[in-house]
C-alpha cells in the first residue's frame, strides 16, 4: 500500500489549494479515504473522510464549508480541495487509509497559508 500527496505549496489568506493523493498497492475502489493534518506543535487532527463509492463524506467543523474532498476511483486518487484559506490551516497534510485494518499514511504536503 502506498500513498503519495501532492498539491501543497505557500497560498494568501482566501487563497485555494487543491491536495491530491495517488494510491496504489491495494483496491482502492473498496475502501474509504481521509485527510488528516498536523500543524507544528500540535497533534494530528482528522480532516475529511471519503467512503468508497465517495457517496458519503464528513468534515471536522474546523473545515466545514471550507473544504470538498472527492475521489476518482478509475484513477486511484483522492482530492481535497480547499477554499477560503486561513493562516490556521497551515500544516502537513496526509492522505490516510485502512487497509485489512493496517493504517497507511502518506509522506504528507506542507500547505503554508500567509501574506
Amino acid at each position: 500500500v502506498q500513498l503519495v500527496e501532492s498539491g501543497g505549496g505557500l497560498v494568501q489568506p482566501g487563497g485555494s489549494l487543491r491536495l491530491s493523493c495517488a494510491a496504489s498497492g491495494f483496491t482502492f475502489n473498496v475502501y474509504a479515504m481521509n485527510w488528516y493534518r498536523q500543524a507544528p506543535g500540535k497533534e494530528r487532527e482528522f480532516i475529511a473522510t471519503i467512503s468508497s463509492s465517495g457517496d458519503y463524506t464528513r468534515y471536522a467543523d474546523s473545515v466545514k464549508g471550507r473544504f470538498t474532498i472527492s475521489r476518482d476511483n478509475a484513477r486511484n486518487r483522492v482530492a481535497l480541495q480547499m477554499n477560503s484559506l486561513k493562516s490556521e490551516d497551515t500544516a502537513v497534510y496526509y492522505c490516510k487509509t485502512q487497509v485489512r485494518g493496517i493504517g497507511t499514511w502518506g509522506q504528507g504536503t506542507q500547505v503554508t497559508v500567509s501574506s
